[in-house]
This record gives C-alpha cells, sequence and structure tokens, in this order.
C-alpha cells in the first residue's frame, strides 16, 4: 500500500510533465533519445543532477544500477518518492552533494550522465574537470542540455507559474569546445528540444 505523501508526489510528477507536454515538449520521449543516443552504457554509472528524478527514473526502468548525486536534498526526496511509487528505490544510491567537490575516487565510473543540468553551472569547467577526475579512462560523459527552443518552453512553463527560469552564460558548446582542448573525442546531437554531447578520451 503506497503511503498518501507517495500517491500526491507521483500525481504532481504527472501534472508536471502534463504541463510540458501542452507546450509541446515530451519529457519521456527526449529523455529516451538521450539514452538511445547514449549507448552503449557501460561500467558503473554516474548520474549528476536528480532533479526531480525524470532521467533517474527513465534508467531505473531500463535495468541500471546508479549512484545520482544533486546539491539539493529536496529535490532528491521528490525523486525517491517518484522512485518508490514505481517499486525501484532500489535501484538508485543518492548522494547529496556539489559537482564541484565530488567525494568519490578517481575513475570510479564508466558511463557519467549530466541531463538537463548544465545550463545551472555556474562554473561549468570545474565541474568538467571532477566529472574527467571520477570519470574511467575508457569511460563515457554524457551531457544534454536544453536547445534553444527547449530553453524557450522551460521559459514559458515557468512564466506561467510566476517564476523566472535562471541560467548561467555557458552554453552546450562552450561545454563541447573546453571537452575538445582537453583531448576528448566528442560527438553531438541536436534535436529539436535537447542537445546531446557524448565524449570518450582523450585522444591519444
Amino acid at each position: 500500500m503506497l503511503s498518501k505523501e507517495i500517491l500526491e508526489n507521483h500525481e504532481r510528477y504527472l501534472e508536471r510533465k502534463e504541463i510540458y507536454r501542452n507546450f509541446g515538449f515530451d519529457m519521456d520521449r527526449e529523455r529516451k533519445i538521450v539514452l538511445e543516443k547514449a549507448g552503449p552504457i557501460v561500467g558503473d554509472i554516474l548520474e549528476i543532477g536528480t532533479g526531480k528524478g525524470y532521467f533517474t527514473i527513465l534508467l531505473a526502468q531500463e535495468g541500471y544500477r546508479f549512484v545520482s548525486v544533486d546539491i539539493s536534498g529536496e529535490e532528491q526526496k521528490t525523486a525517491r518518492l517518484n522512485l518508490e511509487y514505481f517499486k525501484l528505490e532500489n535501484f538508485v544510491d543518492f548522494k547529496v552533494g556539489n559537482a564541484e567537490h565530488l567525494s568519490f575516487k578517481d575513475n570510479s565510473f564508466g558511463t557519467i550522465f549530466s541531463i538537463n543540468t548544465a545550463h545551472h553551472f555556474m562554473n561549468p569547467f570545474k565541474v568538467l574537470d571532477e566529472l574527467l577526475r571520477v570519470m574511467s579512462c575508457s569511460g563515457k560523459l554524457v551531457i544534454s542540455d536544453f536547445s534553444k527552443e527547449g530553453l524557450d518552453i522551460i521559459d514559458k512553463v515557468h512564466s506561467s507559474e510566476g517564476r523566472i527560469h535562471e541560467t548561467s552564460r555557458f552554453s552546450l558548446k562552450d561545454i563541447e569546445a573546453y571537452l575538445k582542448r582537453k583531448g576528448f573525442h566528442t560527438e553531438k546531437h541536436t534535436g529539436i528540444f535537447q542537445e546531446i554531447i557524448t565524449a570518450r578520451g582523450p585522444l591519444i
């Protein structure tokens, strides 16, 4: 029997997805595209930026067990309740932490995801250095964020709620250029609402 808190949280989760869908943005479809472009997924998995758990849920539904980090314990509570609704809470090890200072050892993860989080990074290159530190030598970094069209929809959603969606001055283009300067091989996929960068390397 699911608790009232879990059921109410899941209802908010569905309402939120419907709001985005009304603006033309299908969260489930966009995240499935990211997962498809990220394959194959190997090694231990790290997710940076749990948020409310949209991508977290997808990874767990696909059978992956992984660590998910977010700076906000409150956001992670929402994600955890959603996972409990789907009975997937045992697939995820939640950690509250700052992506600029991760607690993991060097070369800890084979695949690292950061989905729709990069536009919040005030110091993206510091975050990237930390992600590359904890990524294994043969690992893969997958960073996806909203395209201009996607950000326009996010702005509309926030505006409809009387809020402002704040973003940093850095873009995925800046992140991709930084990774290339570090010697990493990058691939980019641009959809209508999402841009996806995968990085492997460094090149020898």
